[in-house]
């Protein structure tokens, strides 16, 4: 019934226990995980597991916090990658001035040459923005034959709006269940049940009653109660909307 569509299982905060805790997630539930990359090494291992794991799917790309492993080679990596029979999209990529704004131009040009092989592939794109609100949507502008998700989206209402308009999905996490989550909420109330994509992004930000403690993908039911609560349906009635929308943007 759900469809976790973003979590990264290739994180070393799971090698005491990765086989144990995905061999657990039918069980749970969890019908579909996609396995986003972050470099080189984390999209390889997205694949592999993808090829473990008949519910795992991979995304494969250079997120910007990674810029200083990314070279000449990297794009035909990309390219390479994204061909498997498994790998749904390309990603995750984007933009991420919270970190560092000092490597802005190096950010963008990967950002926009990933853009380019997800259009030359017919990709869906897993982008993450994080203070980069106004470059990010000025890029995706560029190219209007582009569709993804805006993993973890943390823009204004009026970015989201605009999205919507070009026909982007909105990805929701744990945040949506924290106390300050007042921005967030906001934009879940403006987005239409079939752009709504649920994720968890673990190991990172488990909703609550979790915070604190490494997150995975059974605790997508609590992200879906909560939005389920904003939006006026049922749990089961959300988690079957957005396992569909999913399976519709990645061709699953």
């Amino acid at each position: 019934m759900y469809f976790d569509t973003h979590a990264h299982y290739d994180s070393s905060k799971f090698n005491a226990d990765r086989d144990e805790v995905l061999a657990a997630m039918p069980g749970c539930g969890v019908d579909y995980i996609i396995d986003p990359g972050c470099d080189a090494e984390s999209s390889r291992a997205a694949i592999a597991l993808a090829e473990k794991y008949p519910f795992v799917y991979a995304a494969v790309g250079w997120q910007p916090e990674e810029w200083e492993s990314w070279d000449m080679y990297s794009p035909a990596l990309v390219r390479e990658l994204a061909a498997h029979e498994k790998c749904v999209a390309v990603g995750e990529i984007g933009l991420d001035y919270y970190w560092d704004r000092e490597h802005k131009e190096i950010m963008y040009e990967m950002f926009v040459t990933q853009l380019e092989i997800a259009l030359e592939m017919n990709k869906p794109v897993i982008i993450h923005d994080r203070e980069a609100h106004a470059d990010c949507l000025s890029a995706v502008k560029r190219y209007p034959g582009l569709r993804g998700v805006f993993h973890c989206f943390s823009g204004s209402r009026e970015m989201a709006e605009e999205l919507l308009k070009l026909g982007w999905h909105l990805g929701f996490d744990g945040p949506i269940t924290y106390k300050n989550a007042r921005r967030a909420l906001e934009v879940l109330e403006i987005t239409p049940p079939e752009r709504i994509l649920l994720e968890t992004d673990s190991p990172y930000l488990p909703p609550v009653p979790f915070r604190g403690q490494r997150n995975d993908s059974s605790k997508l039911r609590y992200i879906a109660e909560k939005a389920a609560e904003i939006k006026g349906l049922s749990p089961k009635a959300l988690a079957e909307i957005t396992c569909e929308n999913a399976k519709r943007l990645f061709g699953i």
